[in-house]
């Protein structure tokens, strides 16, 4: 059902089973998946695409211009998955770049008030807390969690199942894994709950304690920790992301020595 006061443009290509709630504006380069629901008060524009499936809640804006002055009106994108929950006044920036898109992957929930940046790349299955706020060119991995009240700094990486605690401010690459927290962002173990709801249990969640250990309590290198890492503890599929997220990483992963109060 389209409600009588939406605006949608010629141009735009509306699937099936779509709702479109009062007020709402669809831009005339907008696509719109199946079975896709609108609520009231929402704009939709650019070059944005919306998959399958997607509940998008009132005030929420996607698809407008980054916030980058090098943006001169080029073609650019916001691509968006299926069954993916849009909370109230999200915004979504498409990219800055010239057939650039910003992604946000099947599965995701972003919540109320949250922003995302320009050419940011969010994985599946990612939570975005309240009022959090991701600079351009954020990289999140599957399954990640990013509390309320997040700052994060422009280029940074957030690694697979990793959980930022609320009011964090981060600056570095999150390791895969891992629960940080603070305004100067430090690790305070394994998100070992998100790793078992996940299926990681057993040997292989005792060989990422083994790694974890190594890598942010032994007080090594990280190059002589990654080396340690790889004679000392078997590479399954997990510590194997680990080592390849660390040594891709250009900011530097957030690490610290052993304190009290870490979780093991």
């Amino acid at each position: 059902m389209i409600h009588k006061t939406a605006v949608i443009e010629e141009g735009a290509v509306i699937g099936d089973d779509v709702s479109i709630g009062p007020f709402s504006v669809i831009g005339k380069d907008v696509q719109i998946g199946d079975g896709t629901v609108i609520s009231s008060n929402v704009r939709i524009e650019g070059w944005t695409k919306i998959g399958k499936e997607c509940r998008i809640e009132a005030g929420a804006i996607i698809g407008g211009p980054p916030q980058d002055f090098k943006y001169k009106g080029q073609k650019s994108f916001v691509i968006i998955g299926d069954n993916v929950k849009i909370r109230e006044y999200v915004t979504i920036h498409r990219s800055s770049k010239e057939g650039g898109a910003t992604t946000v992957g099947s599965g995701s929930m972003i919540m109320a008030y949250s922003h995302i940046a320009h050419d940011c790349q969010i994985g599946n299955d990612v939570v975005i807390t309240n009022y959090a706020g991701l600079s351009g060119h954020v990289q999140v991995e599957d399954k990640a969690i990013i509390s309320g009240f997040v700052g994060i700094h422009q280029f940074c990486r957030i690694g697979k199942l990793a959980l930022v605690r609320g009011f964090s401010g981060l600056s570095k690459d999150i390791a895969p894994f891992t629960i940080v927290w603070g305004i100067t962002t430090v690790p305070y173990g394994l998100n070992v709950v998100g790793l078992r709801r996940s299926g990681i249990k057993g040997e292989s969640l005792e060989e990422l304690k083994k790694m974890y250990k190594i890598f942010f309590q032994s007080g090594l290198s990280t190059e002589d920790a990654l080396v340690k890492i790889n004679e000392e503890v078997e590479q399954t599929e997990e510590v194997k992301h680990f080592i390849d997220f660390v040594r891709s990483s250009k900011r530097g992963v957030c690490k610290r020595e052993k304190t009290e109060g870490d979780i093991f």
